[in-house]
């Protein structure tokens, strides 16, 4: 009698497991529709299998939580799933969103490189390049300066509403959703520099009875001049004499912001062109900056280096050369750059 009750009761087990195992074989490979719209799905970081299959169902990609919860106990997936973007489907089974969403995330965010001494063109041909914006899009933005921009920002008060934000757009690499709009991204450049222009050096720019728009176009200049933080406060003190002296700055970087040619040593027709940026042909700062500089440059302006010198030059492999007379200044023109 035993052993008849025994038999029974294991026929009857095996009957359950043989039952959900083809249960849990349909569910698995169940396709929820045949609608192949996009749905998005994302897994925030630190999320566990239970909170994801809640999703899921929720959302209508799954029809059973427990056999997604089970299929990943089995197969081992727990703790695989990769946080990130998916476009998921609903006509997805639970094997293949498993397999999907251990493997196929889309990250949220990415990093984008803002390079110092780029211009707002470099920078909206470098978001277009890279699928982010619209290039034209990003230009037509920051063309001008939105008076909300200015109620947001106190360094923007002091400009006219049709200048733009070039030398506001400050260097630095970000952190973005991938989603991100031109003037979200604009707007975490403009944080970035209102925390890099401390009070400190505020208070300082202010002492000296200059303005930001100032000093933001000479480090704009002094940026695309040279490359070494020493050099940058040299220039820097050079540059500041020779506004003092009512002297042409005489800025091959700004001939090049006309031209667009990127010369060692601009022609001397291009130094003849008639545009208040050529420094050649007109006193004091050209009308605005001409690419947005770091803080080292920056910093340079604010704290120039007093020297001797009142000429430089750099050479084609990027050295600069120093003079203090305009004779000397020639020979050095002669012996670097015209051989």
């Amino acid at each position: 009698m035993f052993i008849k009750s025994l038999k029974i009761f294991l026929l009857g087990c095996l009957v359950i497991l043989v039952t959900a195992w083809i249960w849990f074989t349909y569910q698995i490979n169940l396709r929820p529709s045949q609608d192949k719209a996009n749905i998005i799905f994302v897994i925030e970081e630190g999320r566990g299998v239970n909170e994801i299959s809640e999703g899921l169902f929720e959302l209508g990609l799954i029809n059973n939580k427990l056999a997604f919860e089970i299929y990943a106990w089995l197969w081992g997936k727990e703790d695989e799933f990769i946080a990130g973007l998916y476009n998921l489907n609903k006509g997805m089974t639970i094997r293949e969103l498993t397999r999907y969403l251990t493997t196929e995330a889309t990250p949220r965010e990415r990093d984008i490189i803002i390079i110092e001494g780029w211009n707002s063109k470099q920078i909206a041909d470098y978001l277009e390049k890279e699928g982010i914006v619209s290039g034209t899009d990003f230009l037509n933005y920051v063309s001008k300066v939105n008076p909300e921009l200015k109620s947001d920002y106190q360094f923007l008060e002091d400009l006219d509403i049709d200048e733009s934000l070039e030398g506001y757009l400050f260097p630095d690499t970000y952190r973005i959703f991938n989603k991100a709009t031109t003037s979200e991204i604009v707007g975490k450049m403009l944080t970035n520099f209102d925390k890099k222009l401390t009070t400190d050096l505020r208070e300082e720019i202010a002492r000296q009875g200059q303005t930001i728009e100032e000093i933001i176009t000479l480090a704009s200049i002094i940026e695309k001049e040279v490359a070494t933080d020493e050099d940058r406060k040299i220039v820097s003190g050079i540059f500041q004499k020779r506004l003092r002296d009512n002297y042409p700055l005489q800025s091959d970087a700004t001939v090049n912001f006309i031209t667009g040619k990127g010369l060692v040593q601009p022609t001397r027709e291009d130094t003849q062109i008639d545009n208040r940026y050529n420094t050649y042909k007109y006193l004091g700062l050209p009308p605005g900056p001409i690419c947005n500089p770091g803080i080292s440059s920056i910093m340079a302006v604010i704290y120039p280096n007093q020297t001797p010198y009142y000429y430089f030059l750099t050479t084609p492999d990027g050295q600069v050369i120093y003079s203090k007379t305009y004779n000397e200044h020639l020979r050095n023109k002669q012996k670097y750059l015209n051989n």
